[in-house]
């Protein structure tokens, strides 16, 4: 098993009040997976997200990531699993305006130590892999919507982590370079990655194996897509 979510509760300040964001989340990921979050507005998908990418931690419950129980690491333990671990795709690409395609994706790589010639080697294959070769020299501002979000794409492959987390990759992007992204993430599963996705797109969703739906902080279904 590579994830086990146990009676996951996120409760967070608001003010006076206080926001019961997952009310007892359970869930079990296989390494492999293909797995679409989806839910409406307030439902919890992102939280759940953001607790799988070990971005946050559980107010109560446990995480186990690859049989290591997370659930209450400090921010500095959290930042060496995620890196290690996780590699993050948005809908917003979070890509850095001044550097290249190329430096870009080799960001995570630097934060592991490794060597700039190993660095460039290993990001210009993972580029060449969601087809942007020619591009490698490119900024964001030279480039579309969903060349962006390959290079995002790539950066989040680059050090072959456990599991891709994609927050809405494809909102950003028209139906037809929608469709072109759902591709590269059906070729990167196919090579035997582990992709978690939230979406609020049904068709969308139906890349994957398997949905999960949440309402008010609980898992309503949990089903083959």
């Amino acid at each position: 098993m590579l994830i086990e979510i146990q009676n996951i509760i996120k409760n967070y300040q608001v003010g006076l009040e206080v926001v019961h964001a997952l009310r007892g989340v359970n869930v079990n990921i296989d390494s492999g997976e293909y797995v679409a979050i989806m839910g409406p507005s307030g439902s919890g998908k992102s939280t759940l997200m953001n607790i799988f990418g070990c971005l946050d931690t559980p107010t109560g419950g446990t995480y186990i990531l690859n049989n290591s129980n997370i659930s209450h690491l400090n921010d500095n333990q959290l930042a060496e699993i995620r890196n290690r671990e996780i590699g993050f795709v948005f809908q917003t690409f979070n890509l850095l305006p001044r550097a290249t395609a190329l430096h870009n994706v080799e960001l995570p790589l630097i934060y592991k130590g490794l060597p700039a010639a190993k660095r460039k080697e290993m990001a210009e294959s993972t580029l060449e892999k969601v087809g942007l070769k020619d591009r490698m020299h490119h900024r964001p501002n030279e480039l579309s919507g969903g060349q962006r979000q390959r290079v995002a794409i790539a950066r989040a492959l680059v050090n072959n982590p456990s599991i891709i987390l994609a927050d809405e990759p494809t909102g950003n992007l028209d139906t037809r370079t929608g469709d072109e992204i759902m591709e590269i993430f059906e070729s990167i599963h196919d090579e035997g990655n582990t992709i978690i996705m939230v979406t609020h797109e049904e068709y969308i969703a139906e890349h994957s194996d398997r949905i999960i739906r949440l309402r008010d902080g609980l898992v309503e279904r949990d089903e083959a897509a």
